[in-house]
């Protein structure tokens, strides 16, 4: 009776832990600049780190056709010098500091983030408004930047199998929205890129009420409130160009490519259109979307990977994804390597990737099935919370995709409440054929 007993316990305690941690959200405020800068402090006062990100509101989905990668050329140039420091000086001063930077740029944004010693967090502000205000921009840094950032395409997308055809595959799957631009740009705009665009495009959308700062750490609100408008309360208000969110074309019937390459099995990718948490009818729908996503290949445990990879042994990797946080419409995207030893036919693989997606449309998922998903889906949400970058990442996210920071102390909550029925009904309307999208990647024919 007592083992019996401890074996139903003792998985309880273990995520014990797990649910204090998401039921006490950390001390969290906002305030906002008379220039409209939103700043969103939370304080951590585990250690005397704080980090501190720069959230801009423009990425490769606002960029017009012919004007592929700007906002991440940008983001290279802004650190070649500016009103206070030549290009490498701030990156020198950081490193004095021990501090750790980085910059990125994606579909919905771009941001910048510094971690250092929280006794200096007003040299990361100085820096941080620095960039945003007074980027220099000349000419004779953007050529040579530029070459560096055409052969960074060659490398991670040209010469990439997987790479290229995920950035064709959602050339195809947005046909009405930015989502299909490259956050690197296409390689002929970059081949036309000029110094003067990037200005424009700095002007455009670099304002303090475009941008979001996101402070955690060993802070105090009435700190940051005061190093905030000492280094962002000068800059300058200008009016934005209007930015729709990416709503996609809700069936736009079934789309295929096929693509060779030099590899020695097939790959299969599945993408369906689906709302994404700022777009979806209700919240509820993208939470249920991501539990789909773990219950179908997101997770060791879920279905494709346990029946499909390990059972069968017709996959030799399997992984789905879906993201949620978009500030328009998202694709959940199944994405497979066929094993050869077993079958080396795409079309046969995508029949029988088609049979595990109609399980799930056709009968909800056990309770159990269901528990496993939630319990894995918000221990990676709850860890992810546990360093700073981790936090920060979430709340600027958040605020930079139209949706508010304090979803992030409700979603283990909401999580949790999603039922089997809500899975099954996600499945049957979002897994359907006019929303897919499909790509196979195959071994090179001999004959050409």
């Amino acid at each position: 009776m007592n083992i019996s007993c401890s074996t139903l316990v003792l998985p309880f305690i273990a995520w014990l832990p797990l649910m204090a941690s998401a039921a006490t959200p950390p001390a969290t405020q906002d305030f906002v600049l008379d220039n409209g800068l939103k700043v969103v402090v939370r304080e951590d006062h585990r250690s005397p780190i704080v980090t501190a990100q720069l959230w801009i509101k423009v990425g490769a989905s606002y960029e017009p056709p012919g004007q592929s990668g700007l906002s991440h050329a940008l983001e290279h140039m802004v650190y070649k010098g500016s009103s206070k420091a030549c290009a490498g000086e701030f990156e020198a001063i950081l490193k004095k500091l021990g501090a750790s930077e980085n910059a990125v740029t994606y579909t919905d944004y771009t941001s910048f983030h510094q971690t250092l010693p929280s006794a200096r967090t007003g040299v990361a502000f100085e820096i941080l408004a620095d960039l945003m205000s007074t980027a220099e921009l000349n000419e004779q840094d953007f050529t040579p930047e530029l070459k560096v950032i055409q052969e960074e395409r060659r490398m991670h997308v040209d010469d990439g199998i997987i790479a290229s055809a995920r950035e064709r595959l959602n050339s195809i799957a947005y046909p009405a929205s930015g989502y299909r631009t490259p956050t690197i740009g296409w390689m002929h705009d970059l081949q036309r890129m000029n110094a003067v665009q990037l200005r424009q495009w700095y002007q455009a959308w670099y304002s303090p009420n475009n941008a979001t700062l996101v402070v955690v750490g060993d802070v105090t609100p009435e700190r940051i409130k005061a190093l905030a408008q000492q280094h962002f309360g000068h800059l300058e208000r200008r009016a934005t160009p209007v930015a729709h969110a990416p709503v996609e074309l809700a069936s736009a019937g079934e789309r295929s490519l096929t693509l060779y390459a030099p590899i020695a099995s097939p790959r299969l990718i599945m993408s369906f259109n689906a709302p994404s948490l700022a777009t979806a009818p209700d919240r509820r729908t993208a939470h249920a979307l991501r539990l789909l996503n773990m219950l179908l290949a997101g997770s060791s445990s879920a279905r494709i990977k346990q029946q499909l990879q390990l059972s069968e042994a017709i996959f030799t990797e399997a992984r789905s994804e879906y993201d949620a946080f978009n500030r328009g419409d998202s694709l959940l995207t199944i994405s497979t390597q066929l094993n050869p030893d077993k079958l080396n036919d795409a079309d046969e693989a995508l029949a029988r990737l088609w049979q595990v997606i109609e399980s799930l449309k056709n009968k909800a998922p056990e309770p159990a099935e269901l528990e496993r998903a939630q319990n894995l889906l918000i221990a990676d949400t709850v860890y992810a919370q546990d360093d700073l970058e981790g936090q920060a990442n979430t709340l600027g996210l958040l605020e930079t995709i139209g949706l508010d920071w304090r979803l992030a102390d409700q979603d283990t909550n909401e999580l949790s409440k999603v039922t089997p029925l809500e899975i099954q009904e996600v499945a049957k309307t979002y897994l359907t054929r006019d929303r897919l999208t499909t790509a196979k990647i195959l071994p090179e024919k001999n004959n050409g």
